[in-house]
């Protein structure tokens, strides 16, 4: 399996990340690897197919928000929470933060 992109630190723009947040399907699957602390793709709680998802993914992953780490035949997913707070602070945690606020008041 060949090996993924992953943005540095230094690379990261503001703008990207949050373009790559302005996804109603993304924000949930952040909120989940926050809560999760890592994922493999077939367990994320989201209304796509499974294309879809990947996709999903590999826009978070391109903006530098999540790393996939190959474990066998499967890949897990992260959140680069401290590493994107270190870069932006405060940013992807108050967004964390108001997903999770959404999802309680929605549920």
């Amino acid at each position: 399996m060949r090996s993924l992109h992953h943005p540095t630190l230094d690379s990261l723009e503001l703008a990207t990340v949050l373009n790559a947040l302005s996804d109603p399907v993304r924000l949930q699957v952040v909120g989940q690897l926050a809560d999760a602390g890592g994922t493999v793709c077939g367990a994320f709680d989201v209304p796509v197919s499974p294309s879809t998802l990947s996709h999903h993914l590999k826009v978070l992953r391109e903006a530098g928000l999540v790393r996939v780490i190959q474990e066998g035949s499967c890949r897990r997913h992260t959140l680069r929470l401290d590493e994107v707070e270190e870069r932006f602070p405060g940013v992807l945690s108050n967004i964390v933060r108001s997903v999770h606020s959404e999802l309680r008041s929605a549920g």
